[in-house]
């Protein structure tokens, strides 16, 4: 049986940030839900883009020459190699689609990086 996934109904099972969440796997991609709060670290991948859709709230992502922010609804698309930083001032539910070897940290290894993910 081919089951939906409710956005919401998986939110609200975690309330940590910066730890996602897999919710889904497509042709090697990996659907995550992540609930930022504060600023991320600095990173980049180096062969990995990264895509981030705003759920709820909202954040800014912050690169070396500038800033976007985003809303609900929209989303970003950050290419392999580009340094960047999400911040969220409050917080904001994010579906993150990125390749399943995606590490969440990039090329830095700190206290956020999660090395195995939960799937829920």
């Amino acid at each position: 049986m081919i089951d939906k996934v409710n956005i919401a109904d998986k939110l609200a099972r975690f309330s940590e940030h910066w730890d996602p969440k897999i919710v889904g796997v497509l042709n090697g991609q990996h659907v995550k839900l992540v609930k930022f709060s504060g600023p991320f670290t600095w990173h980049h991948h180096d062969i990995e883009d990264e895509m981030f859709l705003v759920v709820k709230g909202r954040f800014r992502m912050e690169f070396r020459d500038g800033e976007v922010w985003l809303e609900p609804g929209e989303f970003i698309i950050v290419p392999k190699g580009v340094e960047h930083r999400p911040v969220a001032d409050e917080e904001a539910q994010v579906l993150l689609f990125e390749p399943a070897t995606t590490l969440n940290t990039g090329n830095v290894r700190n206290e956020r990086t999660r090395e195995k993910l939960q799937r829920i």
